[in-house]
């Protein structure tokens, strides 16, 4: 009987484990499900939105002042300065406006970033192929798990998404990694 109660015990504690190992990749799959799906509703169930708009005010911010800076005719100007200080202001707001279900689907879809100095290129519902986006899985530490996302048709360019730990299981995207080979 001690012996059975010791297998169980050992048993429990194997499903906790693997439950909780699991429960990140189940939560990033439903993301991406609902994300292809267009599931607003699913969608905002599974994203930190505040989280999520200060990470990406964050990384276009870095990649934008990062592009300015690159540019000699923007660097060597004392406009270029002026627009590096109003930058971030001009961005915030954007940055605000755009993160939505919907942006997070388009994100997911096509393994970019909103850009919001740029229109966007395609239609809402416009159908893409999703073999071309390569997905990669894996925990950052503990409480972070990411979902890196590359187009196979831009292999320097990755857009990681990041899940952060709510509680024991729960786990929802509230951040975002922009890496670019520029």
């Amino acid at each position: 009987m001690k012996k059975l109660l010791i297998g169980l015990a050992l048993a429990a504690i194997v499903a906790v484990a693997a439950a909780w190992a699991a429960a990140p990749v189940l939560a990033a799959q439903g993301l991406i499900r609902a994300a292809k799906a267009g599931d607003a509703r699913k969608l905002e169930a599974l994203v930190d939105f505040p989280s999520l708009r200060q990470s990406l005010k964050e990384e276009l911010n870095a990649e934008l002042v990062a592009r300015m800076r690159r540019d000699p005719d923007i660097a060597g100007s004392d406009l270029g300065g002026l627009g590096l200080m109003l930058a971030p202001m001009l961005l915030s707001g954007a940055v605000d406006t755009l993160v939505t279900p919907e942006m997070v689907a388009e994100m997911v879809v096509t393994a970019e970033a909103p850009d919001p100095t740029q229109p966007p290129e395609r239609e809402p519902g416009d159908a893409r192929d999703s073999d071309d986006i390569h997905q990669s899985w894996g925990y950052r530490d503990l409480n972070h798990f990411a979902v890196t996302l590359t187009d196979r048709d831009r292999p320097d360019q990755q857009l990681a998404l990041i899940l952060e730990r709510r509680g024991l299981f729960a786990w929802k995207l509230a951040a975002v990694d922009i890496e670019s080979g520029n």
